[in-house]
């Protein structure tokens, strides 16, 4: 069975306060794109000489560290606590949406993990419980079970449905190869709350968001990392109505009304990605 994990943006992003646990508060409208990796699980063979439950085999895009540790991993392993009769598995996880560039990639791995055994093993899961595992693997990876718009707070887990889409606009995708730790992001925040709510902000034509459509992240990111400063400020260049940052990076994202052009070209040696919304 497979499945087809997306990424997503954020459409503004504030870090509001900190928070005693550690970390920190935030207010941020994720939206889901269509830049996707491809996840396939199948039954292992009760004979194959394996030591683990889930077989993990990535491929396309290098993800560093145990892969038994990866998210697609821990997110078998939480359901197999709780369904001890889930059978072992091998799973192929295809990358194509790009590492520590803030588009969610590891938590849709992780969401879409818990959908495809929910489907296959019929674990009879519902939404709301799917939601419950995913947040307990990550802040962002509860958005990724229904993957629709949605204003988050919270460490990201809090979650509201938005009612607007960005349908008829073309994005464009860059992610220049300079990893940004989110650890080393937060580092540098001065918790604040915005002159504007960024679910008010999206709630505005497209064109008004420049000025008011903030992610606070990109002060300190830029500073450490000024070719993204660059990046963006050539996305404005070639068109985009907004361009922003996604996340604590380092992918940058901007909207435009006409497909943009020869994007690879425009930026190589980069990770590029363009498509209609």
């Amino acid at each position: 069975m497979i499945t087809y994990p997306i990424a997503k943006i954020n459409l503004g992003l504030n870090v509001v306060e900190h928070r005693p646990d550690g970390y920190h508060n935030l207010e941020t409208v994720f939206y889901p794109v269509p830049l996707k990796d491809a996840l396939e699980v199948q039954v292992m063979d009760a004979g194959f000489p394996s030591d683990v439950d889930c077989d993990l085999k990535v491929t396309n895009i290098a993800i560093d560290g145990d892969e038994q540790r990866n998210l697609v991993v821990r997110a078998y392993q939480l359901l197999k606590q709780d369904f001890p009769t889930l059978p072992r598995i091998h799973a192929h996880l295809w990358k194509g949406i790009p590492t520590q560039a803030g588009m969610g990639g590891g938590s849709s791995d992780c969401a879409y993990m818990i959908r495809l055994l929910n489907d296959f093993f019929s674990l009879q899961l519902s939404d709301e419980q799917m939601i419950g595992y995913a947040t307990r693997l990550g802040a962002d990876c509860a958005f990724f079970i229904k993957s629709t718009p949605c204003y988050a707070e919270g460490i990201g887990e809090q979650l509201q449905p938005v009612e607007f889409n960005l349908q008829g606009w073309y994005l464009g995708v860059v992610r220049p190869d300079i990893p940004v730790p989110t650890r080393e992001a937060f580092a540098l925040i001065t918790p604040h709350y915005p002159q504007k709510n960024c679910r008010l902000v999206v709630s505005q034509p497209v064109e008004t968001w420049r000025n008011e459509l903030v992610n606070d992240f990109e002060q300190s990111v830029f500073a450490l990392h000024p070719e993204l400063a660059q990046v963006k400020q050539q996305l404005y260049d070639m068109g985009a109505a907004y361009a922003a940052m996604s996340g604590s990076g380092s992918a940058l994202f901007g909207l435009f009304k006409e497909q943009p052009v020869c994007l690879s070209q425009q930026f190589p040696s980069m990770f590029t990605f363009s498509s209609l919304l």
